[in-house]
């Protein structure tokens, strides 16, 4: 693990405090081991956070877009592969703190975990210092990818389902029907269904992954079976 005083530097941060940082960087496979507090609180609070700075960005910048469009890119742009890229910019899952078996697996490179500690330390900045000091993160590392095209390959699976189901005035659900594993690396298993009809289901180490799995899933067997409604 780096030591974190390189990544206030890198976005020119200070917290006051220093506990919040440590906090966002903390996943629960080492407060567990530890008997600690994981990020988790904080990933609710920058997903909340982000909404924000991600609708003001958008409502400023696509003019010619009308709020459902805002609202399917603002789903595109805060969904779960597009976090991942914005904690690899400043390489964030070296930051991180790991239990011993998550770090074996390689949890530092692992989708969900990134995406969910970028959310965390999006939020540990916002309680420390209010949401102006969160713009400097968003603007190094979340709208320069925004602004250019060929990195916008984020693909949210689920409002693409959505999207493509709505017009026919059908009801998406999903459901978890399965959860394994230690608390702090759990497996969760979701389908996805269309009023009564199952139309897929995926796996992911977090419900977010689960679902844009089982939609990914549902958006294939669409496509093949060229299903209509």
């Amino acid at each position: 693990m780096k030591n974190s005083d390189l990544l206030e530097a890198y976005f020119d941060l200070d917290f006051n405090n220093k506990q919040l940082l440590r906090t966002a960087l903390t996943h629960s496979s080492y407060a567990n081991e530890n008997n600690t507090e994981s990020n988790e609180r904080l990933e609710f609070v920058g997903d909340a956070v982000l909404d924000v700075m991600m609708a003001k960005y958008l409502y400023e910048e696509d003019k010619h877009y009308n709020e459902g469009d805002l609202t399917k890119r603002r789903a595109k742009f805060v969904c779960e592969a597009a976090l991942v890229e914005y904690a690899k910019v400043c390489n964030l899952g070296d930051f991180l703190l790991l239990g011993h078996g998550e770090e074996k697996n390689g949890g530092r490179e692992r989708g969900a975990l990134l995406a969910d500690a970028f959310e965390a330390f999006i939020g540990a900045i916002f309680l420390d210092k209010g949401l102006e000091e969160c713009y400097k993160v968003a603007t190094r590392a979340v709208f320069p990818l925004l602004d250019n095209e060929e990195e916008q390959n984020f693909i949210d699976f689920k409002s693409h389902l959505q999207e493509l189901v709505q017009s026919d005035k059908r009801q998406l659900s999903y459901k978890v029907i399965g959860e394994t594993g230690p608390s702090h690396n759990k497996t969760f298993t979701i389908r996805v269904y269309m009023d009564d009809i199952l139309m897929g289901e995926g796996e992911g180490h977090s419900k977010k992954t689960a679902e844009q799995h089982a939609a990914e899933i549902a958006l294939k067997k669409l496509a093949k079976k060229s299903i209509k409604f």
